[in-house]
């Protein structure tokens, strides 16, 4: 497994977009706050002001957000639930956080689109590659929401899938209270180390779980560089955007 820290930066960011088309993927306790449950205003806020500051940089950015913070596939599993059953609605679950983070949005000004793999045309739009692409074209921000449309894949998984499909620059994995990838648990390892860089196959050969095996073999045969990063800090999201070395790097 792998395990992160959470340290303070330095401050300032560098402008000037290092990547033209990004795909932002958010895990749903990213968005939960300190509860870790349910989806608190005051956190999608403090995110949403960071993506609409980005978008400013014309950098045209999608996104991937998880359903943890609502329900997860595995719990239903584990509670004697059919797989599948419980992994559509963990699906249903990254809808209604997606549809969040467009109203924050939206709010702000910053014109959203919200699609989905599974249709349901009275709330999102079904997903089409060119379709996504053209909206990032005219400088909306894009939320794929419910997975890939099937049990048994993640959304670390969708990720890669879109970010591959729109031709994403970098898949920018950012965590609540993590700063990077670490070899062991930092609070019970105080030989913990941190890595700043490491391979797709590092990554698999190590078991360091940065995202499920599918998604990072994915990665690393379509080349598909990651970078893990802390979105505690103010302004995290456009200082890594703009290429300000923070967090983990994973490429080939």
């Amino acid at each position: 497994m792998c395990f992160f820290k959470k340290v303070k930066n330095s401050g300032g960011y560098k402008m000037g977009k290092a990547y033209k088309r990004v795909l932002l993927k958010l895990s749903g306790e990213a968005i939960a706050g300190e509860k870790g449950f349910g989806i608190d205003p005051k956190v999608v806020n403090k995110l949403t002001n960071q993506i609409a500051k980005a978008k400013k940089q014309d950098v045209e950015i999608a996104i991937v957000v998880g359903g943890g913070n609502i329900w997860r596939g595995k719990t239903g599993e584990a509670l004697g639930m059919e797989r599948a059953t419980a992994d559509s609605m963990g699906m249903l679950a990254t809808v209604m956080n997606s549809l969040a983070l467009q109203d924050s949005l939206e709010q702000k000004g910053v014109d959203t689109r919200v699609l989905t793999s599974v249709e349901m045309k009275a709330m999102a739009e079904p997903y089409i590659r060119r379709r996504a692409i053209r909206h990032l074209e005219k400088g909306r921000v894009v939320i794929f929401a419910a997975g890939i449309g099937n049990p048994f894949f993640s959304t670390d998984t969708t990720a890669a899938l879109r970010a591959k499909e729109i031709d994403a620059d970098v898949i920018l994995m950012g965590k609540n209270a993590v700063d990077g990838v670490y070899s062991a648990d930092p609070k019970l390892v105080k030989s913990a180390k941190k890595f700043d860089d490491l391979t797709h196959m590092e990554i698999i050969n190590r078991g360091l779980a940065v995202m499920d095996s599918t998604a990072i073999s994915f990665c690393m045969d379509n080349n598909l560089p990651i970078i893990v990063f802390s979105i505690d800090e103010e302004d995290n999201i456009i200082r890594v955007i703009n290429g300000e070395k923070m967090g983990t790097s994973i490429k080939k």
